[in-house]
Parts: structure tokens; C-alpha cells; sequence
């Protein structure tokens, strides 16, 4: 450290490992043992250690590029908040960048390291996570890495980081969309609502099944263990859920609160094959308002995907943003897949 600056030498000789072990995990090419992958970023945290010293200046300069994470792109969801992303971004000028992470940790992680060796100008993480400690602290010692870099980091649709800085983010109501959409079967007599839950652990999942049970304690809803399924999170795993339920007995409930429209879709599937009516017998509430749902004449929440995307992209492309965080507000779109009981 002659310079002042920690090399990459300094963070191998803490960690107790090869200076080639260091540049291969902080490139996202190796698959460490996870001892040997804390240590590395322990030592990085530690050490303050920026992986290219000239990621400062360059940023600062401008790249004209932003670069954008994401889980997938075969959700309508997702498909509509990146497509905007992409149109603020390039209204300004500027190119993007997007890489997808298949919802796993690790692979998030990679690509957002090899994004930042393209020295973007920042990095928007888009989608739900599963918050971990894990990720709390993996995620929480690269944005650090960023911050020192100069390098802007955009959280949208997703919770911020706990780490104590305030790292730009916008995300959506979930658990208020949730409650709403409970509050609008319990409004229609429904006092039994099943739940099709997305997957376990994850950030969206967490909070609308919070608005969820909070609705049925506040209005007068069966609040039962037996009513929460998970996960579900597509079209096949709604019709899974459903199916399962409807080959064990008679349904012992009358509404459904899915996890998105997909979801809702197989489970409207599900229920038809088994000869019950929607709404007649059983109503459904979806979650997203994708396109296809008014082709459904699916009762509905709405997230407003363009104005996240906007957003989200007018933060990454503001280096002094004067707002760091913002919730949108969600609202139930009613069509015909929910009757009075």
C-alpha cells in the first residue's frame, strides 16, 4: 500500500489466499468454497479495496453507460419495467446494459461484479430477493465497493440494503396491495381466502402476505395456517397448487388472492377442470395487472411498472438525486372474477 491504496496483493495476503483466487471471485468467475469466498470479501470490506482504481475517474466522466440486473425477463411484470428503464435511459443518451440473474444469489452477484468492471456509470437492480443474511451481507459489502468507486447503484422494486448508507431505490406497495386486494373479497362476503404465496423467503412475498393477514384480522377474514400455500409463482405452479388442493377434498374456500396473474391464471384453470365456476364458486384476485389479465376479466392489483421503470432510471442517471427513496402506491382493478357470496 505505497500509494496509500489497497492493492490486490493486500487483500489476498489478508484473506490467507492467492492473489489469483481474489481477482477470480471479484470478477464472478469462480466458484470459491463458501469459507474462501467470505474470507476474500471480508478482506475487501476490511481493506476498503476498490477492484480498479481508475473506476473513480472514469465514472466521473460519464461512460454513457448504465447497466441493469434483473431476475428474469419472461414475466410480463418485469418485461414492462425494464422496457421502460431502457426508454429513460436512452432518452438521455445513454446506452444500457441488462443481465439477468435467474433469482440466484450467486449468479446476481457475478453479473453485478462484471457490470462494474465495464465501468458503468451505476447499476440498477431490478425484482424481488430473498433476504437473507446472506445477501444482506454480500450485497452490503458490494455497494460499498460502489460507493467507493463512485459508481451508482439503483435498487427498484426491492427493499433497500441494510448497510447504513442510503443507496437510491423505488419500489412498489406491496403490502398494501395485498391488503386491498383481501379487503375487496372480505367487502364481497368472502371470510375464506386462500392465499397462493410466491416463493419462501423472498421480499414480496414476505410483505403481501403481511397486508394479507393484517387485512383478515382488521375486517373479519379466517386467519388460517392451512389457507397459506406457497410457493407459487407462475402459471404451472398456480394450476399445481390448486389442483393438489381440489384432488384432496371439496375447496374449504370461496376466494383466492394469487401471487401474480400467472399464478391466478392456473388456478382459474385448475378450478374449471375441477367444474367449478369463477366467479360463481370461487373468486380470484390476481397481482401485476399484466397485459393478458383484462383478457381474463381478472379483478386485479395494479403496479405501476412505467412510472418504477422511470423512475428508477432518472435515479441512475442523477448523480445528487435529492429523493433516495420512494414507495409507489398500488390499487385494486375490479373486473368480474370476484361475486358476492
Amino acid at each position: 500500500m505505497s500509494d496509500g491504496r489497497p492493492s490486490i496483493r493486500d487483500v489476498a495476503a489478508r484473506a490467507g489466499v492467492s492473489v489469483t483466487t481474489v481477482s477470480r471471485i471479484l470478477n464472478g468467475s469462480y466458484p470459491p468454497a463458501p469459507k474462501t469466498r467470505d474470507k476474500v470479501l471480508r478482506a475487501v470490506q476490511e481493506l476498503d479495496y476498490v477492484a480498479n482504481p481508475h473506476a473513480r475517474a472514469l465514472t466521473r466522466q460519464g461512460t454513457g453507460t448504465i447497466a441493469l440486473v434483473v431476475m428474469m425477463l419472461d414475466d410480463g411484470f418485469l418485461m414492462s419495467l425494464v422496457e421502460s428503464i431502457a426508454t429513460g435511459v436512452a432518452e438521455a443518451g445513454k446506452l444500457c446494459l441488462i443481465g439477468t440473474s435467474g433469482g440466484n444469489l450467486e449468479r446476481e452477484l457475478a453479473v453485478l461484479r462484471q457490470m462494474h468492471a465495464q465501468h458503468v456509470e451505476a447499476i440498477i437492480l431490478v425484482g424481488a430477493v430473498v433476504e437473507s443474511a446472506e445477501y444482506r451481507e454480500q450485497m452490503g459489502a458490494f455497494a460499498a465497493q460502489l460507493r467507493q468507486s463512485g459508481t451508482r447503484l439503483v435498487l427498484c422494486a426491492r427493499p433497500p440494503i441494510d448497510t447504513g448508507f442510503q443507496d437510491a431505490s423505488v419500489e412498489y406497495d406491496n403490502e398494501g396491495g395485498a391488503y386491498a386486494a383481501t379487503s375487496h373479497l372480505l367487502s364481497r362476503g368472502h371470510r375464506r381466502i386462500l392465499l397462493l404465496g410466491g416463493p419462501d423467503g423472498q421480499s414480496i412475498t414476505t410483505r403481501r402476505t403481511t397486508g394479507y393477514r393484517k387485512a383478515l384480522r382488521d375486517l373479519g377474514g379466517d386467519l388460517d395456517p392451512d389457507l397459506e400455500i406457497h410457493p407459487a409463482w407462475n402459471r404451472e405452479t398456480g394450476y399445481a397448487r390448486v389442483r393438489e388442493l381440489l384432488d384432496a377434498g371439496p375447496p374449504t374456500f370461496t376466494g383466492i388472492l394469487a401471487h401474480n396473474d400467472h399464478v391466478a391464471a392456473g388456478a382459474m384453470q385448475a378450478l374449471r377442470e375441477a367444474g367449478l365456476r369463477v366467479p360463481g364458486d370461487i373468486s380470484v384476485v390476481g397481482f401485476n395487472n399484466d397485459s393478458f389479465a383484462a383478457d381474463l376479466q381478472l379483478t386485479t392489483v395494479h403496479i405501476p411498472a412505467r412510472e418504477l421503470g422511470l423512475r428508477a432510471a432518472a435515479l441512475a442517471l442523477d448523480p445528487s438525486p435529492t429523493e433516495h427513496h420512494t414507495t409507489l402506491g398500488t390499487h385494486v382493478v375490479v373486473r368480474e372474477t370476484v361475486a358476492q357470496r
